[in-house]
């Protein structure tokens, strides 16, 4: 099995250097004006990468299609553009298909080549929700910042200004943003909202509906923002309790959704010939998909009963 998946390996590297070799590129700009500065040439990999990511950029404004959007991306904390993410969904495509045909056979390969864009997905998925939840947690930082600012005299756009020059991402990115778009000229309650619906973030309402009120009605801001501060603290205990409290219900969660695959897999690497009939046989076929289909039903059944709502 290693003799063949290293020959695989080998074929496929030969056929992406003969395609990076015929591929030709023809840049609108030069490439000194480009990168005027720059003395070594790009690696022949960088090249073909270059010119993958155009042929792709090409073929999507051609169809108009947008599979992953920016705000996606970008929600992700992902400086990609959708070719350039793509363009590693296709290697992750090709790379799953070997393996799956070395291990299983073609059944197997063709899944994961399937299941590529829906991994994808579901990475976006899971970077945007680490990164909110980062968000979440700096937030209480990031009040004491903007108080502090303001005692000192400063506006609160010059505060929010400051936050984003002392904070660690994401919230020195969501809070540059702000200061950029008000600069640009829009509204500093529709920008502080906008971030807020894009982190998804209850707390962040509050904050902005406490500057929204300050400035129709007026008065101390600072104080405003230091009783909100202090409602979150309460809040953000109250969620590490109860997170602490259903912990061990989700780790019995991920062991019961894990447990099938990892039986699965042994079975393959240690008898494979026990497990051909479930991938080369029509009633394997359909065992395999009710399989999936009932472990993705009882996944979300489990998650929909460990997720708490605050």
């Amino acid at each position: 099995m290693i003799v063949t998946l290293g020959v695989v390996l080998v074929i496929a590297s030969v056929v992406l250097g003969g395609v990076a070799v015929l591929i030709p590129r023809t840049p609108t700009v030069p490439l000194e004006r480009r990168r005027p500065f720059r003395t070594e040439a790009d690696s022949q990999l960088t090249r073909f990468a270059g010119s993958a990511v155009q042929s792709i950029e090409r073929l999507l404004a051609k169809r108009g299609i947008r599979y992953f959007n920016r705000e996606s991306l970008e929600n992700a904390g992902l400086r990609l553009s959708q070719a350039e993410f793509i363009l590693l969904i296709l290697v992750g495509a090709f790379v799953g298909a070997l393996i799956g045909l070395v291990v299983a056979g073609p059944l197997l390969a063709i899944l994961l080549v399937v299941a590529a864009p829906f991994v994808g997905h579901l990475v976006l998925g899971f970077l945007a929700g680490k990164r909110r939840a980062k968000f979440d947690e700096q937030l209480g930082d990031t009040l004491q910042l903007l108080s502090g600012s303001l005692r000192a005299g400063h506006s609160i756009l010059r505060a929010i200004d400051a936050a984003a020059n002392e904070s660690q991402t994401p919230t020195s990115e969501e809070m540059r943003r702000v200061v950029t778009e008000t600069s640009l000229g829009r509204d500093l309650l529709v920008s502080l909202n906008d971030t807020a619906e894009r982190m998804k973030n209850e707390d962040f309402v509050w904050i902005a509906q406490g500057i929204q009120i300050n400035r129709e009605v007026g008065g101390n801001l600072a104080e405003v923002l230091d009783q909100v501060n202090e409602t979150i603290r309460e809040r953000s205990e109250i969620k590490g309790h109860i997170k602490s409290l259903a912990a061990e219900g989700k780790f019995s969660a991920y062991i019961l959704m894990a447990l099938p695959v990892a039986i699965v897999l042994l079975l393959l690497v240690m008898n494979p010939e026990y497990m051909n009939k479930m991938f080369t046989t029509p009633l394997g076929w359909v065992m395999v998909v009710v399989a999936i289909v009932l472990m993705t039903i009882g996944g979300l059944w489990m998650r929909k009963i460990i997720d708490l709502k605050f």
